[in-house]
């Protein structure tokens, strides 16, 4: 339970969004693909995945690489073979229904012009074979199709199967609100049951019902009469009303009510809560998965000092953290997201020992503390003073052998410098950087920084950090 909390409490907003936006995902998936042959397979293959997370934490090497081989072979399945029912589910909604809608209202719209259309035909006998396709691909089933990919409309219906039209005598296959082919010839029911008034465009329709889940509507060009043709079975339909209560269950716009409504809503929320939490196990599956142990080594930060004093020393200017965590998180790291700091407020003149607990580091979340070495650090501290010293020229080389250096004089001849009490009471000069006597003339003027060792002296407000050199040399014989 505690491993949970801490798990919880460790999540990052990016995770959270993270988890929110994959399981969207899948949750849009199960809307647009449910029913379909391409859904089940990927329902097996998140099964088979979920055996392999099993096998692994059971230590089952092989078994788990076996099964990891057969999911990849499934995501290869779904993406060739049934990427033609990818392709229609795809071609029939735009990208608003694609990403963001639940509704149907493009579908109804379709659906009323479709109806309004076969009613015509139907008074006027003009025949017409209409498929509208289910969850089952027909391409294999379907031949000699013209493709035709235009916008569904009661102009365009009519003009299709006008007796002068030379595709009138095949079958139009309508996808959502998209005419796909038209003059399409479907495979003929070998039955010797129907009634002898059927003719080839009947005996189509049923043809196609009996090998798909395709629901196929046939206008008869000598009675008139509207044929449904769906599950192996002809009905025949006098009323618009039912035509369009048909093809609104066909294409899963049905109005319904009671238990069936109920029982779509509840497996639309089922449906949710599967993707949020399969989303979130595979999360904490990679991101909380085998702990990986790093070694990082960490410079000290030193915080609330009291600026009367300096750091003269420290046993240490590194400390060495060793963290645990999962690979992914691990390698993520940056450095800025680890951070040792030492709290000085209540340290004094001299040397101090302070000892570095969970609460002086700052790790990023799901990272945890193992251990720090050294866990203890000595800060030397030391109050600061300021003192005025003398400059002395620090001359390095030699002049040549026929001069002699006859004045040199530096200009300010003293600096005051601030730095720690008890090591500014030891000092009594203060040094130039070096100055090459090689390149003196017989007189000039130099300028040069004044050397500050140890580098925490500072120069004091109102004093040059710059010192002027003046020299005059003259011949050993003079």
């Amino acid at each position: 339970m505690d491993n949970l909390l801490f798990l919880i409490s460790s999540l990052r907003w990016q995770d959270i969004v993270d988890i929110a936006l994959v399981s969207y995902i899948l949750l849009r998936f199960y809307v647009l693909f449910r029913g379909t042959n391409a859904f089940r397979v990927l329902v097996g293959i998140l099964i088979l995945w979920f055996f392999q997370q099993v096998a692994v934490s059971m230590g089952l090497i092989v078994t788990s690489w076996v099964i990891q081989g057969v999911v990849a072979l499934g995501a290869f399945i779904i993406i060739v073979i049934f990427r033609n029912e990818i392709r229609n589910v795809l071609l029939a909604r735009n990208l608003r229904s694609i990403f963001w809608d639940f509704s149907s209202k493009t579908v109804i719209s379709a659906i009323e012009t479709i109806v309004q259309s076969v009613h015509e035909m139907s008074q006027q006998k003009c025949g017409a074979l209409l498929v509208f396709p289910g969850k089952e691909d027909l391409e294999e089933v379907v031949q000699a199709g013209v493709p035709w990919n235009g916008a569904l409309s009661r102009e365009m219906i009519l003009s299709i199967f006008w007796p002068d039209n030379p595709v009138h005598d095949g079958a139009a296959v309508i996808q959502g609100n998209q005419i796909n082919q038209v003059g399409a010839i479907l495979p003929l029911s070998r039955r010797d049951d129907l009634p002898s008034y059927y003719g080839t465009r009947h005996r189509a329709a049923l043809g196609l019902a009996e090998t798909t889940d395709a629901l196929v509507i046939a206008v008869s060009e000598e009675r008139g009469d509207v044929v449904v043709a769906r599950d192996s079975q002809l009905k025949i339909v006098k009323q618009k009303r039912r035509l369009e209560q048909i093809l609104q269950e066909h294409m899963g716009v049905a109005v319904k009510k009671g238990r069936e409504s109920r029982r779509e809503k509840l497996a639309f929320i089922a449906a949710a809560l599967v993707s949020v939490v399969f989303t979130t196990g595979v999360w904490f599956s990679v991101s909380r998965g085998v702990d990986t142990l790093v070694t990082l080594q960490v410079p000290l930060e030193y915080t609330k000092r009291d600026l009367a004093m300096e750091i003269v020393s420290t046993s240490v200017n590194t400390v060495n953290l060793e963290l645990e965590g999962s690979g992914a998180l691990v390698k993520s790291i940056r450095p800025d997201q680890v951070q040792v700091r030492l709290d000085l407020s209540k340290s004094k003149a001299g040397p101090n020992t302070f000892s570095i607990t969970p609460k002086s580091i700052s790790l990023p979340p799901g990272i945890v503390l193992k251990g720090v070495k050294p866990s203890v650090v000595e800060v030397e501290l030391d109050v600061l003073i300021k003192k005025e010293l003398p400059v002395q020229i620090d001359w390095v080389g030699h002049l040549p052998d026929h001069f002699i250096l006859e004045e040199a004089s530096v200009e300010p001849e003293r600096v005051e410098i601030i730095g720690g009490k008890r090591m500014l009471e030891k000092m009594q000069t203060l040094y130039t950087e070096k100055v090459p006597l090689d390149n003196l003339e017989v007189e000039g003027i130099l300028t040069a920084n004044v050397a500050l060792n140890p580098a925490s002296l500072k120069i004091a407000p109102g004093s040059e950090e710059r010192v002027t050199i003046r020299y005059v040399t003259r011949l050993r014989n003079q």
